[in-house]
């Protein structure tokens, strides 16, 4: 396997502070900057946020010139 095979990941279970335990978890968009898309990792059972995740693999950003 090459080194950079396994850059990026996407959660599917983290620590709920709240329910106290593993739970699934959904990601939002939270942010489009120049240098990437921030997400935001939430609860499925009680909605707590729980982590973010910043994107750098953004190849959709352009600046429109009038």
């Amino acid at each position: 396997m090459t080194r950079g095979s396994y850059s990026e990941f996407d959660a599917t279970e983290l620590y709920c502070p709240k329910c106290k335990r593993a739970v699934p978890v959904r990601k939002r968009l939270l942010i489009v900057l120049p240098d990437g898309d921030k997400y935001d990792y939430f609860c499925s059972i009680c909605g707590t946020s729980v982590g973010d995740k910043m994107d750098h693999q953004s190849d959709n950003f352009r600046i429109l010139k009038k």
